[in-house]
Formats: C-alpha cells, structure tokens, sequence
C-alpha cells in the first residue's frame, strides 16, 4: 500500500499563508507588466483584465468572509437555486464576479490585488485552521475550513496567475510545493463538494491518488456521495493515479490536457483497474 506520512495541519497552513503571500507578490507584478488589459487570455471569453478583476472578486469573497464586520452583503448579490449544481452555481457565480470591479477599480488592478491579499492574510491571521469560513457562493449556509478558504485562495491565484501570463506572454511557474499544498489544503474539501451526484449514483470506486512529493489520498466515491481522507489506513482501491502536483492541479483545473501530463512522465495510472482513472475527472467537476 506503500508508506503514508502523516503531517502537522496548522503547520501545513502556514505554509499555505506564506505560499500565497508569496503568490500574490508575483501576481502583483505580472499585471504591473501587462501592457493590454483587454487582451485575450487563458480563459475562454475574458481578458486579461477580466481574470484580474474576477481574482480581486475571489480575494473579496474570502477577506469579507473572515472579517469582523463581513463587509459584503451576498444575499444581495447571489441567486439562490437550491436545485442548481456545482458547476453551474460556480460559473453563476465567476460569470458575477468580473462586473464587481469595473472603471478605475480595473485600472489599479494590482494595486487591488495587493490590499485585498494583504486583507486576507491580516484578518486570518492567527485564527485556526479548521475554524469555518462563510463560503456562500457554493451553496445556502455553505461553510469551509480555513485551511480550505487560504488554499483556495492559493490555487486561485496560481491558474489564474497562468491565464494572466498567457494573455500577457510572459512567464509564470507553478511549483510542485505550491500546488501539492493547495491539493492538500483545498481539494480534499473541494472534491466531494464538486461531485456530480447525478453521474456518481450506483457508482462504487475507490481511488488511490498519490502526489509525488505531496499528499496521498484516498477519494472514495460510493452511490453519489464522495469522500477524500489523508493519511488513510489501509485498505483496496480499484485504481492508482499517480502525478506530479503541478501537473495534476493543471489537469484538474482545465489548463493542461490530461493527454500532454501522461506524454510526459507527470501522470500514470495503475493498481487493479487502471483504466478507471479518467472516471475521477468524469465524477468530479472543475471549477
């Protein structure tokens, strides 16, 4: 089953922090550099300036989230659909995102990012990491940890970092220690979240998802309702993945195809019944 190290949650939070204070600062600077706002970049339909205002929307949500006063009023702002899924509740929800930061908001883009980041980190500081965040744009009284809500946070600004570069043609990396603590600190929150329950009903897999490097989890997913626990005992999978962390938070998050990942040595599958792996990006939806 191979040899599972257990880890130190508040210290890996820390870590966290630190990886996305750090984030942040290269975010900050790539926009500085951007020449074009309204050019196309690495998502579909939106501009540079787009993803940097829908990311300044992201660093709202969660600073509002962990402050004293909540400082954004969502029942305003957010539809509530009860019926609606994962998927469709978050592309609601990033489709709202780009109009909250418009005229000369958008022109001081980095300078936004910066405070907001800054905002974030300020108020979270020294709280837990398990102590629950305010998350309604993923469902009515939806809460996540706060580990889950600064590696979210994380994970945002490392794809989004990317679409960034890509519109602007300059550089970005994102390293192996940064997106094995976003998969560590958010994923195993997000997954189960992100399950569609309609394609999982009557589906009975459990996954073996070992991160080089990284964390290992057990994703279990049995008649439309998943679980991921770190650092689980023993027991069989029917399917082994095994990636490198960047590799697999750029499949997961639609900026690398999973083809490119196994042509290069980042992704395989394994254990006795490899061919189920794709079933895991079938089952769970990207954000």
């Amino acid at each position: 089953m191979g040899v599972v190290t257990p880890y130190d949650p508040v210290a890996e939070h820390e870590r966290t922090r630190a990886a996305l204070e750090a984030a942040i600062g290269r975010l900050v600077e790539l926009l500085g550099g951007a020449d074009d706002l309204d050019a196309p970049s690495g998502v579909p339909a939106w501009s540079v300036g787009d993803v940097g205002a829908h990311l300044a929307a992201v660093y709202l949500a969660y600073g509002s989230a962990v402050s004293a006063d909540g400082g954004v009023d969502w029942d305003a702002l957010l539809t509530e659909d009860e019926d609606a899924g994962f998927g469709e509740r978050i592309a609601a929800v990033n489709a709202l995102s780009i109009g909250l930061v418009t005229g000369a908001e958008r022109k001081r883009l980095g300078a936004l990012l910066a405070e907001r980041g800054a905002a974030f980190l300020r108020h979270s500081e020294g709280l837990a990491h398990d102590l629950p965040v305010p998350a309604p744009w993923y469902g009515p009284g939806r809460t996540v940890p706060l580990a889950a809500a600064t590696g979210l946070m994380l994970s945002e600004t490392l794809v989004h970092g990317l679409d960034v570069a890509r519109g602007a043609g300059r550089p970005w990396t994102v390293g192996a220690a940064e997106a094995s603590l976003v998969i560590g600190q958010a994923m195993v929150t997000m997954m189960p979240l992100a399950l569609d329950a309609g394609k999982a009903k009557g589906v009975r897999i459990a996954f073996d998802l070992v991160l080089k490097g990284g964390p290992r989890l057990a994703v279990v997913v049995e008649d439309g309702a998943a679980t991921v626990t770190r650092d689980a005992p023993p027991r069989p999978y029917d399917c082994r993945i095994t990636a490198a962390p960047a590799a697999f938070l750029l499949v997961s998050f639609g900026r690398m195809p999973v083809w490119k990942a196994i042509a290069r040595g980042r992704m395989r599958a394994g254990g006795r019944r490899p061919w189920l792996a794709t079933r895991l990006s079938e089952l769970i939806a990207a954000p």
